[in-house]
């Protein structure tokens, strides 16, 4: 993807975690020069040593900062980069609160040159060796400006953001904040209220525990004080989703409870519609799909060669699922196609040897 202008050097990255190093990666490997620092010189000598950029020099000025530091200190890092003269952003999960903290802290001069961003990547692992360059390909990255930023400062950021490879979202900060909290944070904490009760189950209830309890709780894995600092900061939007969950709750306890079996179908087909409003591929309308069901034997090599039948059967996939219960000896890899292709796929795979089930 080309940048609607060229990206301006040096870019100064704060913070060479996972976010900060891939950005230093993306930025190095489009041949723009990035200078490194963070509160662990190691992660600093590390990413440098991975390709992300070279440890801040003492003299000069960036011309563009990237803070990539934990939400508690986005505030105070983005002040403090403010004082270099160049361009700021960061890739935080929440917008509004570093951007009031800056707005009370520096003059509307130094405000204007703040543009808040969030890139929609990531990865279960942390840390700088967990960096990638191609992070960021493809995904969205939310450019937050304040109604008073720079224009000049703004197509900085989207230039950032295209340079690695993310395609940009412009929203306002409560925007941003409000479509994170439905779409990202209220999701972690209702997987962590399910998690919750599984913590002191029965071994011989988590027995039973199948593919749907894994996707559901999947996400609760997460670090506890990262996620507790997120969602913290988005208090006040996720919050009022929180008050329509419980809504919700009481009214799945009186379905169950009542006489009225069609109110709790009511609210189950409710959550047929909101998974169907999900975007599908590339940001487009979810496409009509059938499943096509793979036993997958628990070897090295398998899935490649799973991979390679459907390609020789011409068949595209739209999304995939692996189901590895304990119990069985093999995988059960979920192949989602097109609905008028599931037959075709279903006959090349049994062709080629492989046990499929509709």
């Amino acid at each position: 993807m080309t940048a609607q202008q060229p990206l301006a050097g040096p870019v100064h990255v704060v913070g060479v975690g996972l976010l900060g190093t891939s950005i230093g990666l993306a930025l190095s490997r489009a041949g723009v020069e990035v200078w490194l620092s963070d509160a662990n010189h190691e992660h600093v000598r590390t990413a440098s040593g991975l390709g992300a950029g070279v440890p801040r020099p003492s003299a000069g000025r960036p011309r563009l900062t990237v803070v990539a530091v934990p939400p508690d200190h986005v505030g105070q890092a983005v002040v403090d980069a403010l004082a270099d003269g160049g361009f700021v952003t960061d890739v935080g999960s929440v917008k509004e609160q570093p951007l009031a903290f800056v707005a009370d802290h520096v003059t509307p001069k130094a405000l204007a040159r703040y543009v808040g961003g969030h890139p929609m990547a990531g990865s279960e692992r942390s840390g700088p060796l967990a960096g990638s360059a191609s992070l960021f390909e493809g995904r969205p990255w939310a450019i937050t400006p304040d109604a008073h930023a720079d224009p000049a400062a703004i197509a900085q950021v989207e230039a950032l953001a295209e340079t690695c490879g993310a395609s940009t979202v412009r929203l306002s900060p409560v925007e941003h904040d409000r479509a994170v909290a439905r779409t990202s944070h209220v999701p972690h904490l209702l997987a962590a209220l399910a998690a919750t009760q599984l913590a002191d189950a029965q071994p011989e209830h988590l027995a039973l525990s199948g593919q749907g309890v894994r996707d559901v709780t999947r996400v609760a894995a997460g670090d506890p004080d990262l996620y507790g600092q997120i969602i913290r900061a988005n208090g006040g939007a996720v919050v009022e989703l929180l008050r329509d969950v419980r809504d919700g709750l009481s009214a799945a306890i009186e379905a169950i409870e009542g006489a009225q079996p069609d109110d709790l179908v009511a609210l189950l087909s409710r959550g047929v519609e909101g998974t169907a409003a999900i975007p599908g591929k590339h940001g487009g309308p979810a496409l009509p799909t059938a499943s096509v069901f793979v036993q997958v034997p628990d070897n090295p090599g398998e899935l490649a060669r799973l991979f390679a039948d459907v390609g020789a059967s011409e068949t595209n996939l739209e999304d995939l699922r692996i189901d590895h219960d304990p119990a069985r000896p093999y995988g059960l890899v979920e192949l989602l196609v097109a609905e008028g292709r599931a037959e075709d796929l279903r006959a090349a795979l049994d062709s080629r040897g492989w046990t499929t089930h509709r």
